[in-house]
């Protein structure tokens, strides 16, 4: 299969390309706005199937196939979108009959995707899209809220920490804690990746499988052995906070 990625997060777009090639697929060509994918549609084969986001540096991603449709060219490639939209606005995707995969995007969701566009692939039964339907239902699209404070047990009491007070997440034990930048810790009733999907990605940066560090509280950054970075942190002194390798390029992507 011909698979291209239009998404316009490096980071993002990089990790996808991981997880599709994970699953013995090869990602051809990966674009970062609107304007780019066109340039390269225009020069290049149709692909099989695109992994699309809705919105992308320069404008929506309709736009892109709106304008081959001006050129009677039409896109005829699958799509399958990747999106942050919350779960109303994903109903003019149900209604349309177009796969989705909502962020942060889980592996086995993935795979069941690809599955079901190969299987209508090989059998030619690929559904065509309605773009300017799909646009039209999301004019105006619910935007992901993002937690900004965090409910944790204090003996018989809960305290409310704002997402501000956060020096780090981390996990330990089958448990997952919050640090503050009083330098105290609290458990959090959620795994590290629920806590990840509640935060701003562009705060907070899951550096391993430990880790969640948000930008502000980051005091020095070091090289480390294997290729890897040490983080300090103003209070966190328990062990060293360490990027994974396979993180650190998109790790510097994120802070750059």
């Amino acid at each position: 299969m011909n698979i291209i990625i239009i998404e316009d997060e490096k980071p993002a777009a990089r990790l996808l390309t991981r997880k599709v090639e994970k699953l013995g697929y090869v990602v051809n060509q990966m674009l970062h706005s609107v304007e780019e994918a066109i340039n390269w549609l225009n020069t290049n084969q149709q692909p099989d199937l695109i992994f699309l986001d809705i919105q992308l540096s320069d404008g929506l991603s309709f736009e892109i196939f709106e304008h081959f449709d001006k050129e009677n060219q039409p896109i005829k490639s699958a799509v399958i979108f990747t999106t942050a939209y919350d779960e109303y606005a994903l109903r003019a995707f149900k209604l349309n009959s177009i796969d989705y995969l909502l962020k942060p995007i889980d592996e086995d969701e993935l795979e069941t995707a690809i599955t079901k566009f190969k299987n209508q692939f090989q059998q030619n039964s690929v559904n065509s899209l309605d773009f300017e339907a799909i646009k039209r239902m999301l004019v105006n699209p619910v935007e992901k809220e993002y937690k900004s404070r965090f409910s944790v047990k204090v003996g018989n009491q809960i305290k409310i920490i704002s997402v501000d007070e956060v020096e780090c997440f981390y996990s330990e034990n089958k448990g997952t804690y919050l640090h503050t930048l009083d330098n105290r810790d609290y458990l959090v009733d959620a795994s590290l990746e629920v806590v990840e999907s509640e935060l701003n990605p562009k705060d907070f940066f899951r550096i391993n499988r430990k880790y969640i560090i948000p930008l502000k509280t980051i005091e020095e950054i070091q090289m480390h052995t294997n290729s890897r970075l040490k983080l300090i942190l103003p209070t966190y002194k328990t062990d060293e906070v360490i990027v994974a390798r396979e993180r650190v390029n998109d790790f510097k992507d994120w802070i750059g």
